[in-house]
């Protein structure tokens, strides 16, 4: 069974006042550490673009993307075009902002996942992301809409939690101190991108 990365990346950054995919982290674009984690996992990979799809599909490097044209409705629309287009058992849905996202965690998703499964890392009693669907809840993922992702659908179904060591599942960059705090860590030597 093919379990591959979808990269969401069509936002608009509206809280961060700029495309938050392509602030500078550590020399490069937040987005390349997300597509930098996928390829080092060694994983099939779709990005899913929207919002200035030209700077992101560049910072992405060799990623196949696609363009949400419906991304301006809400994360749902990026989730539903990259479930459309791809033919996997199941998909590992990358938030395009969390660029503390490991290699290792990727593939432990990848090999515990099943076409059956809803598996999502968890740390220190809370659920994290990326969240790994199997292709049996594609059809519901692509009823989405809004600003709503995946996790609306977590009351109608059981969930697995993977067990991981650190919180780097919940580090996003959805806002300028969310970065700030981010390139804190790392100038501290704390934590890589």
């Amino acid at each position: 069974m093919i379990t591959g990365a979808i990269i969401l990346a069509g936002g608009r950054s509206r809280r961060m006042g700029s495309n938050k995919l392509l602030a500078d982290l550590g020399g490069k674009p937040v987005i390349a550490h997300v597509a930098d984690a996928v390829r080092a996992a060694g994983l099939p990979a779709l990005a899913v673009l929207g919002h200035e799809p030209d700077a992101v599909r560049a910072a992405l490097g060799p990623i196949d993307c696609i363009i949400a044209h419906d991304h301006a409705e809400g994360i749902a629309r990026s989730i539903a075009a990259g479930i459309a287009a791809i033919d996997w058992g199941a998909a590992i849905l990358c938030l395009g902002d969390m660029p503390r996202i490991s290699p290792q965690l990727l593939r432990l998703l990848a090999d515990e996942a099943s076409s059956n499964a809803i598996l999502v890392p968890a740390h220190a009693g809370r659920r994290g992301n990326p969240v790994t669907w199997g292709c049996q809840y594609f059809a519901e993922l692509i009823q989405l809409r809004g600003d709503t992702g995946g996790r609306a659908l977590f009351a109608n179904h059981d969930i697995t939690e993977i067990p991981w060591t650190d919180d780097d599942i919940f580090a996003d960059v959805d806002t300028p101190e969310a970065l700030a705090s981010i390139r804190h860590d790392i100038d501290l030597g704390v934590r890589a991108p």
